[in-house]
């Protein structure tokens, strides 16, 4: 989603400095909610046992058939975050979206931690580090980084067909495949970043942490699988 395509609502960059402070802050401290939330759905699945269920289910059926519900359910809670005009919906928009990732990273962290101990924790580290070093670097250039947005565009269609090849034709997506996602990753950060402080209005905040959430998401999992790659 473009900020830039708002019709309604000041630009932050228009705002005085009290106000776009105060909107960079909302952002970032719900980013860092929909991080907690993330983080402890994943502790419950694991503790509770519901990830080997969740695990099994997944891997049990069409992998085309869980990405494609994450993808429509990624598409409405970010039209719903961008649009919607209530403030309910726009948080129902992010708690949905932070669930769908929870149940997606499931195989995954599944896999991680029964088979390449020590990965989980190396792959938030290194993704943490980078997503503060990409944010600093938007925040002390002010540069903006909207030109990335046709770059964001095709590297995900492109990214998409490979991913849909691949489970169709069973060839593996490897290591330079991943090197490549979390290029692609870091390149929506600094996008995302720069919308924050560019772009969005000043009520949209919750999908200002969507957006950012979902990038740092993506980074985490291909992070996860360069690391697994290696073991």
């Amino acid at each position: 989603m473009n900020p830039e395509n708002y019709s309604q609502g000041v630009p932050v960059i228009d705002l005085d400095d009290q106000s776009r402070g105060t909107f960079i802050a909302r952002t970032y401290n719900h980013l860092a909610g929909a991080i907690a939330g993330f983080t402890l759905l994943e502790v419950f699945f694991f503790r509770t046992g519901l990830a080997e269920s969740m695990d099994r289910a997944m891997l049990g059926t069409s992998w085309l058939l869980v990405l494609g519900g994450f993808v429509v359910v990624s598409w409405v809670a970010r039209a719903a975050a961008h649009r919607a005009t209530s403030q309910a919906a726009q948080y129902a928009a992010l708690a949905g979206y932070v669930i769908a990732e929870a149940i997606i990273f499931v195989p995954l962290l599944y896999i991680a931690n029964h088979y390449a101990p020590g990965v989980i924790a190396s792959a938030a580290l290194i993704t943490l580090l980078a997503f503060a070093g990409l944010t600093g670097i938007v925040f002390a250039t002010r540069k903006d980084f909207s030109f990335l947005r046709g770059v964001l565009m095709w590297g995900g269609i492109l990214a998409m067909v490979l991913i849909v090849g691949g489970a169709l034709f069973g060839f593996q997506l490897g290591t330079y495949f991943s090197v490549a996602m979390v290029g692609l990753a870091g390149a929506a950060i600094l996008y995302d970043t720069s919308n924050v402080m560019h772009h969005y209005p000043q009520d949209r905040y919750v999908a200002a942490a969507l957006e950012l959430f979902a990038s740092v998401a993506l980074m985490l999992w291909y992070v996860m699988r360069l690391l697994m790659s290696r073991r």
